[in-house]
């Protein structure tokens, strides 16, 4: 019913960037809130950052003024852009979003790496 798909994981040198989008489509209504967390070997899953439907952003400490995420209703799309990328920020970026009247859903991840 409600598929959450990311792209543009790769591979980037330290102080790079990378921009992440996730699109979610199937039968929605609309879309409280998305965000991105991730999760490294060996490491907890944690919290990226998360946007309202209104705009109103969260992050977590570790991303940080490095880190900005957006979203377009109209796309049901949110995206990361990801600046001065540290090798400590490799890790699988996975989406999630909570689709009103169904509950939340994830998306698959994407591949970050960032090399030294």
């Amino acid at each position: 019913q409600v598929q959450l798909v990311e792209s543009g994981g790769g591979l980037v040198q330290a102080g790079g960037s990378l921009r992440l989008s996730c699109a979610a489509s199937g039968s929605i209504v609309s879309i409280g809130v998305m965000g991105w967390y991730r999760q490294a070997p060996g490491k907890q899953r944690e919290l990226v950052a998360t946007i309202t439907s209104g705009g109103r952003t969260n992050y977590g400490e570790s991303v940080k003024g490095r880190f900005t995420i957006s979203r377009d209703n109209a796309k049901n799309t949110v995206y990361l852009q990801m600046n001065s990328l540290k090798p400590e920020d490799t890790a699988v970026y996975s989406c999630n979003a909570f689709i009103a009247l169904r509950g939340g859903y994830w998306g698959r991840g994407t591949q970050v790496t960032v090399s030294s």
